[in-house]
């Protein structure tokens, strides 16, 4: 249900304020640390495997970057969802996101496809448990249930302003590569655009003294009433629907955009107005789309926002996105991919506010359908079983079906095979939206 703020929210302290900037910030970056990839995976895989952009060696590369990640993510975010229960959410917050800072860092300087795929492993386990670890803390640190969902709506729309700034990030690389020091003997965009990765860490290590526990987690800590969380417990009968339902539509949001969305900077470069265009034209075409998503992604994420604490069903509410992107984001990918440059900045635009918007759905509203012991764990199924193992699997799933689809040029049967995959996600998301459960109240359960 919609809060309905019976007395009005107290105006956000300093330390609140704080608390919401470290929010946004590790937020913003790991968005920054995953959309880096699609960017930066084919100028990369020519460079430390020597493959050829839309041969199956490459496609299968560019499968095994995208999913094997998801996959260690999803296990050891599960594993932190765990210890976000057990150990308490800032200290899970902080090291998850010093983690994948240092690994974006590192995986700047790899040398094989090998390194590069293990480095965005650890990079995609600490993205997975940031998620997990800020919500239940946000939600925790904010008992006023309007307030609660505005902080949660619009800290999580710092992660589109991530997705802007990966965009603004590579078109500088692009553009200024050659004036930057030389790393591994040349000068290579993707590289420095990775490297960039480190910045989070840097502010956090300063600011990390003022954060403080989530109340109510420190509470049921402190007097010895907090329970010991349970895998288990999710498959019990007052929770299994919440579990299973939200696991599958979170897939289905993550498949959206990894089976078709983040396919689009290896698409771009085949249409008619770029195929012929200098490589570095090319790659400053695909990071002026890669911007319009986003800004589309970040629209949406306020509307979301702005949304949440206005409309009272949640199922009404997440339909506000899935009914018009069940029809144009397929549409999107089977027509404009192909043939127009000007459309598909017009279609990416709203393909990326109907899906990205999606996200944070999920980060509203999980915290309202688990109690404490059992909320980071609860969140981490949803979101790392469902989300970054299955759904993300739509990757593979896309580079494998473009190997048999139909299409004059890989980067078609690249773009029909999007459609293709972002047809069936969305189609199984909005079916599925009939059994999602109805928070009970406006409060958090204990």
């Amino acid at each position: 249900m919609t809060p309905q703020p019976t007395t009005t929210p107290h105006r956000l302290t300093g330390v609140q304020w704080v608390i919401c900037a470290t929010a946004a910030l590790g937020f913003a970056f790991d968005i920054y640390s995953l959309l880096v990839l699609p960017l930066i995976v084919r100028p990369a895989l020519m460079d430390v495997a020597k493959v050829k952009p839309g041969t199956p060696e490459f496609n299968y590369w560019v499968g095994l970057l995208f999913y094997i990640p998801a996959v260690a993510g999803g296990i050891f975010g599960l594993i932190g969802g765990y210890l976000t229960d057990r150990l308490g959410r800032r200290r899970i917050l902080v090291w998850s996101i010093l983690l994948y800072a240092f690994s974006a860092l590192a995986s700047g300087f790899a040398t094989s496809a090998s390194t590069l795929l293990i480095l965005r492993c650890t990079t995609f386990i600490g993205v997975s448990v940031e998620f997990v670890a800020a919500v239940a803390w946000l939600a925790e640190l904010f008992p006023d249930a309007q307030q609660r969902e505005a902080v949660l709506g619009y800290t999580q729309a710092f992660s589109s302003v991530g997705g802007l700034m990966i965009s603004g990030a590579y078109y500088l690389a692009v553009t200024y590569a050659g004036s930057l020091p030389a790393i591994n003997g040349g000068h290579e965009a993707w590289r420095y655009t990775l490297i960039s990765g480190i910045i989070p860490a840097i502010p956090l290590m300063i600011i990390r003294p003022l954060l403080p526990e989530s109340p109510v987690w420190q509470e049921k800590k402190s007097r010895g009433t907090l329970k010991r969380p349970s895998f288990a417990e999710l498959f019990r009968p007052e929770y299994r629907k919440t579990t299973l339902v939200t696991a599958l539509m979170f897939a289905c949001s993550y498949g959206a955009a990894f089976g078709a969305i983040q396919h689009i900077p290896r698409i771009v470069p085949g249409l008619p107005q770029v195929v012929h265009l200098a490589r570095a034209a090319q790659e400053q075409a695909v990071s002026k789309v890669q911007f319009l998503q986003e800004m589309g992604g970040l629209l949406g994420r306020f509307l979301l926002a702005f949304l949440a604490v206005r409309i009272v069903s949640r199922r009404r509410l997440l339909r506000v996105f899935q009914v018009p992107g069940l029809f144009l984001v397929p549409l999107v990918f089977f027509y404009p991919a192909v043939h127009s440059l000007s459309m598909v900045h017009v279609g990416i635009f709203l393909a990326g506010l109907l899906t990205v918007a999606q996200f944070s759905f999920w980060g509203n509203y999980l915290p309202r359908v688990y109690p404490t012991h059992l909320r980071g764990t609860g969140e981490s199924f949803a979101a790392n079983i469902g989300g970054r193992m299955i759904g993300t699997s739509a990757a593979l799933l896309t580079t494998q079906l473009a190997n048999v689809m139909t299409g004059s040029t890989p980067f078609t049967k690249l773009a029909y095979s999007a459609s293709t995959v972002a047809l069936l996600v969305y189609a199984v998301g909005f079916l599925s939206s009939f059994w999602l459960p109805e928070p009970q109240r406006d409060e958090l359960p204990e």
